[in-house]
């Protein structure tokens, strides 16, 4: 395992920390900062950096990648306002898409033109993927798609959903039979109902697919070979996740510590023990990732460096589920507390352009953080699956 980054990577990690410094809006108006930041970072050519030159982004190497992640997680720098166009569909497209896929979508992703939402998880098919239900019957240059799709955030802004659905329903094993499509959200048949969070956010939907046409163009990867398509996809989502988790957490318990020297409990022993007991499990995340990334760097991904992401995917969530309840209890009842007035104007649209009121109340970053980690052992596998993978591959243990 290399513990030190290279000389380049550290002199690449003072630029873009320069860089960061100089151009971070200092509006807290959250329209202003959108604006302001997005075309600063498009002109710094920090949107899409890991891309290939041909197609708009700076062809940075993995670790490279990896320090910039590190520098804006430092920073609390938001890469894009929604990023998983970026992160997820992007680079999908850059392995699987077709030439015409690549010029249609890969500069409007680039210059932050389309917004994208993930049409995996469904009602009855979330941890066990493979049954999915949705269905896409082909019907001359379009499919025809039928389904529900669940826990899919931003599709009420989302111009496009990335959507997996059963083309053979005959197909065996189950993961056969189903095909990647780039959906267009905008049409009749996608309704978009919201499902608000506790402090009255809509975070994530629920949409209802009925009768929707999807062209034939828009398969990724060829009709049947999803399943190989959405692992990859979801391969660069838990490494994109796992590539800043180290800065992110140890940003956390800097702010967990400073919570606790507010409240006058820095003597309590107990606090010291669970805060030295947060301390070490983020520097174990730390070696972990190095562990991960020298193998990456030196072209040695195999199976079983698969099987550490896993781990180091589980770990972390776990963790941050733990920390963030410790950091609650840090609060005292200010953090039971959810201040503010309702919004009753919070912008709700969903695909057709309707709005629905919803309530939002505002929470401090603290209790907005503990809300964000719940959902992080379901997202990109969850952390069920995660033992799994870790069961077979690891320890030897029967499917």
């Amino acid at each position: 395992m290399d513990a030190r980054y290279p000389p380049e990577a550290v002199a690449f990690g003072a630029e873009v920390r320069t860089w960061i410094r100089d151009n971070l809006p200092k509006t807290t108006d959250r329209e202003t900062f959108v604006a302001e930041w997005t075309g600063k970072l498009f002109d710094g050519g920090f949107v899409c950096a890991s891309w290939p030159k041909e197609y708009g982004g700076r062809g940075l190497s993995v670790i490279e990648q990896v320090v910039l992640n590190e520098e804006f997680a430092r920073a609390k720098a938001p890469m894009r306002v929604s990023s998983l166009g970026e992160i997820l569909v992007g680079p999908t497209l850059l392995q699987w898409g077709t030439e015409e896929q690549k010029h249609e979508f890969l500069p409007r992703i680039l210059k932050g033109e389309i917004v994208w939402c993930q049409g995996f998880s469904e009602p009855d098919a979330g941890s066990d993927l493979a049954s999915l239900q949705t269905s896409a019957v082909r019907s001359g240059d379009d499919w025809i798609i039928d389904g529900t799709k669940i826990w899919t955030s931003e599709a009420e802004d989302a111009d496009y959903m990335i959507l997996l659905a059963r083309t053979d329903a005959d197909a065996t094993p189950r993961h056969a039979g189903i095909t990647f499509f780039l959906l267009p959200m905008r049409q009749p048949g996608i309704e978009v109902i919201a499902l608000p969070q506790p402090d009255g956010t809509r975070g994530f939907n629920r949409v209802e697919i009925k009768g929707a046409r999807c062209p034939d163009a828009n398969v990724v990867g060829g009709v049947g070979n999803g399943w190989k398509v959405a692992m990859t996809t979801l391969g660069f989502e838990r490494g994109t996740s796992a590539a800043s988790s180290y800065e992110r957490l140890k940003s956390e318990l800097d702010d967990m510590i400073a919570i606790a020297k507010s409240q006058g409990l820095t003597s309590d022993p107990i606090v010291r023990q669970r805060l030295a007991w947060a301390w070490s499990k983020v520097e174990i995340l730390r070696m972990s990732s190095l562990r991960i990334l020298t193998a990456v760097v030196h072209d040695r991904h195999t199976r079983e460096t698969a099987a550490l992401e896993a781990m180091n995917k589980l770990y972390w969530t776990d963790y941050d589920k733990a920390a963030q309840n410790m950091a609650i209890g840090l609060l005292g009842p200010a953090g039971q507390i959810l201040t503010g007035q309702p919004d009753d104007e919070r912008r709700a649209a969903v695909g057709l352009g309707r709005r629905e009121p919803l309530h939002h109340y505002p929470v401090s970053p603290m209790q907005s953080s503990f809300f964000f980690s719940l959902s992080q052992s379901i997202y990109g596998g969850t952390s069920e699956i995660q033992r799994n993978i870790v069961a077979e591959r690891v320890l030897g243990l029967p499917r």
